[in-house]
């Protein structure tokens, strides 16, 4: 045992409300009523002015605050603790649950010699001084008869800096309020929601309208090109039946073999280990967590056991369950899960279009960490993905601004198109991502498991919120500035749909958020080539050209192998050689296709240790009309509503799903774990 009790300054009486025991330092909270209390009586009762270097002893203030409060052995096992892994003592004890957030601001504000503030005092004016205070944690709020009051918003080593101005000039303190970081952020976003909403929706289309899916018009572009498409093959036509036929067959046919030859060469590709994990605790950065929610109550619960698996110091993680503010029910469930110090619910207000990349660009404003991940609410990362994902940046150079990971559905085998979508992401994640890091090339990014330095993703204006696939647009953004992508082998599980229904709703969205990434990125084709280069334009148009164009036309293929089989002239002389290359390009893209993506899933799933999924291979061609359908679906939903995010629904697959790590290194499950 640490120790038995903790005296309040001189009076002699217990303080209930803060952890001093082994049973405390594992992370277990206490009464917090009690323990406000007995804090505050202890900022009234030690009001002594700004500390001097003597008095701080040899703990640093933002430690030295708690002496007296918290026995001395937590104190220096804090400090220990601090000192190791590079963070100040108080956000170790706040982490621990061996003190709350508030009334370590008001140990931190007494032993500072400056009150607390009240952040509904501040007055902020827009959305972009909310998202500065955010920023900076420091308002300066104007006093007719003198200087300006100074509010802060500071913890962690930042509180030395404090220490030391307030000493170089003692009539400081009269102007400074502390204020705790989390009442500050939970203020703003009361009463600026709709601030910081509003400019999360016109941030990007106003400083770049030419890269936002806002400025589309899908009905005039569709008008635009049939009418271009019918004046030229119309006059084909007119000339030559059977060579403009053939014609339209060459130019799809040679996009969607492109892709797949692509795809059959990731099946060759052996990618490299990835980077050693050597990073030292006192070394990693801030890292902030994205985990955008809605209606999504039923998987909270696991959700936040997954996240609090990460093997990562949790005084350096900044969790963020991103939920809208009329989600009643998702935030309920929030409100009644017990979560960690390091996470914490940010409300998104409705304003604007209610998208994931809106929520998520709000969410941003709020996040404190120098890298940022992107989680989608079913995830299970493995837990050493963040350290992973480091090690890939560093080892990457100062040109790679994103880490992708791989995804991978773990209830293949609960229906046959989760069997399917399993098949799927493994040819893509397992296969294809691979190749293209490794060549250089763009890379439409999957809708989770991103990994950001902040700096750039700011720089390139984070997410669109009007993209229904901000992934891929965000990849394609990336890459036109200069910036390329790795890819690592850290996974993360996730949740298939089970149901046709949801995967054809899913799939139309993506389909359709390809499309936006098409016209938006293909609207100004000189300055798309002048930026990512000639190959990688190409790879480009292939990622997204070749399965689109595979989707839309494959019906139409099978409708002439279908004609051709019932006319009985299969084998049969051709008239014509237009009419034998036409036929040739018909029956060799649906063999090539269908065989090449039989072998690209394969290889994926048997890299994922996954054998036997004959039923999938077999079924190959159905599945490809379910797709046919969804393309066609997203093709008329674009000109209808193209900004529409129909919502996937988590948390019905049957299966229990275990907790995985593929590395060597064991999860910290416990906060105060390294203290011992």
């Amino acid at each position: 045992m640490v120790g038995e009790a903790v005296r309040v300054g001189k009076s002699g009486a217990s303080m209930p409300g803060v952890r001093t025991s082994g049973a405390g330092l594992s992370g277990a909270r206490g009464p917090s009523a009690d323990r406000g209390y007995a804090l505050r009586a202890h900022a009234d009762s030690q009001w002594a002015g700004p500390p001097s270097p003597a008095a701080a002893g040899s703990l640093p203030v933002e430690l030295a605050a708690f002496e007296g409060v918290v026995d001395p052995a937590t104190l220096r096992q804090a400090a220990r603790r601090a000192r190791e892994i590079g963070v100040g003592g108080d956000e170790v004890l706040r982490t621990a649950g061996v003190v709350e957030e508030a009334d370590a601001t008001r140990a931190l504000a007494a032993r500072l010699g400056v009150p607390v503030g009240d952040a509904a005092a501040l007055k902020v004016p827009d959305g972009e001084t909310a998202r500065g205070l955010l920023r900076t944690g420091l308002a300066l709020q104007a006093r007719p008869d003198g200087p300006p009051d100074s509010f802060i918003a500071v913890q962690g080593r930042a509180v030395r800096r404090v220490a030391r101005a307030l000493r170089a000039d003692p009539g400081l303190a009269r102007r400074t309020r502390l204020i705790a970081p989390s009442a500050l952020r939970r203020h703003l976003m009361d009463t600026h929601g709709e601030m910081l909403a509003e400019a999360a929706t016109t941030d990007l289309v106003t400083a770049r309208p030419a890269a936002s899916a806002a400025t589309l018009r899908p009905l005039r572009l569709v008008i635009a090109g049939a009418a271009a498409g019918a004046t030229v093959l119309g006059g084909l036509f007119f000339a030559d039946p059977a060579m403009a036929l053939l014609l339209v067959q060459a130019v799809l046919s040679l996009i969607f073999l492109s892709w797949i030859v692509l795809r059959l060469a990731g099946c060759a590709y052996t990618p490299p280990e990835d980077p050693e994990l050597d990073l030292e605790e006192r070394r990693l950065p801030v890292y902030s967590v994205l985990v955008p929610l809605y209606r999504e109550a039923a998987v909270v619960p696991r959700l936040v056991t997954a996240l609090s698996a990460l093997d990562y110091p949790p005084e350096k993680l900044d969790i963020k369950l991103v939920v809208e503010a009329d989600d009643h029910e998702t935030r309920a469930a929030i409100a009644a899960t017990r979560l960690p110090a390091f996470m914490e619910e940010v409300a998104v207000a409705n304003r604007g279009p209610r998208t994931k990349p809106k929520a998520l660009d709000v969410a941003l404003a709020f996040a404190r960490g120098q890298y940022v991940a992107i989680y989608d609410a079913e995830d299970e990362p493995e837990p050493d993905q963040l350290r992973r994902a480091l090690a890939a940046f560093r080892a990457g150079g100062r040109d790679v601004a994103c880490v992708q990971a791989r995804l991978a559905v773990d209830n293949g085998e609960e229906s046959w198109i989760s069997g399917h979508f399993q098949a799927e992401y493994a040819g893509q994640f397992d296969v294809l991502l691979p190749v293209l890091a490794g060549l250089g090339l763009p890379i439409l990014l999957g809708g989770t498991s991103n990994h950001f330095r902040r700096d750039v993703l700011e720089q390139v204006g984070a997410w669109d919120p009007f993209n229904v696939t901000e992934d891929a647009d965000l990849g394609i953004r990336l890459a036109r500035a200069g910036w390329r992508t790795a890819v690592i082998s850290s996974s993360t599980f996730e949740e298939a749909p089970i149901s046709l229904s949801a995967w054809l709703k899913q799939r139309t969205r993506w389909l359709k958020g390809w499309m936006q990434t098409i016209l938006v990125h293909a609207r100004h084709p000189r300055t798309l080539v002048r930026d990512l280069g000639g190959e990688a334009t190409a790879a480009f148009a292939l990622l997204t050209a070749g399965p689109l164009a595979a989707a839309l036309v494959h019906p139409f293929c099978l409708a002439l192998l279908a004609r051709d089989m019932a006319l009985g002239v299969i084998g049969l002389p051709c008239t014509s050689m237009a009419e034998v290359i036409t036929s040739a390009l018909t029956y060799t893209t649906l063999l090539v296709g269908y065989a090449g993506t039989a072998l690209t899933n394969l290889a994926g799933l048997g890299r994922r240790g996954i054998m036997g999924r004959w039923t999938v291979v077999a079924t190959i061609p159905f599945y490809w009309l379910l797709l046919s359908a969804a393309a066609w679906r997203a093709f008329f939903e674009l000109i209808r509503r193209p900004h529409h995010w129909d919502k996937t629904e988590h948390g019905l697959s049957r299966r229990a799903r275990a907790l995985r790590n593929t590395a060597s290194a064991p999860p910290q499950h416990s906060p105060a774990a390294a203290w011992y």
